[in-house]
């Protein structure tokens, strides 16, 4: 099962976020997602557990732990939606982009 565990402290590592779910379970991975340009936490992870009971336990027992001083979110991961709008219009089905917003225009 795939675990989403959010409002982590931006000090929570890989291996942190591991060691938090072990004792409930084999824990298959865990990442701690990180800004792309900065490198720095972005405050969330995904936790991968092969045991669904021993995944459900381990979110009804963490949800709301404090770690570091956070009080934590975790829940079971939803799939990734692929809905990323592009704008709107375009010619002949093409992603032609929005409008967007120009503050230089003075209607």
């Amino acid at each position: 099962m795939n675990i989403y565990v959010s409002n982590l402290s931006f000090n929570v590592q890989d291996e942190d976020l591991k060691e938090f779910f072990a004792p409930y379970g084999e824990v298959t991975s865990a990442k701690v997602i990180n800004d792309k340009e900065t490198g720095q936490s972005r405050g969330f992870g995904f936790v991968e557990m092969p045991d669904d009971a021993a995944a459900k336990k381990a979110i009804a027992e963490l949800d709301q732990a404090t770690v570091e001083g956070r009080s934590i979110r975790v829940t079971e991961a939803r799939p990734k939606e692929n809905n990323r709008s592009g704008g709107g219009g375009g010619y002949k089905g093409g992603n032609g982009g929005g409008g967007g917003y120009n503050r230089n225009n003075r209607w």
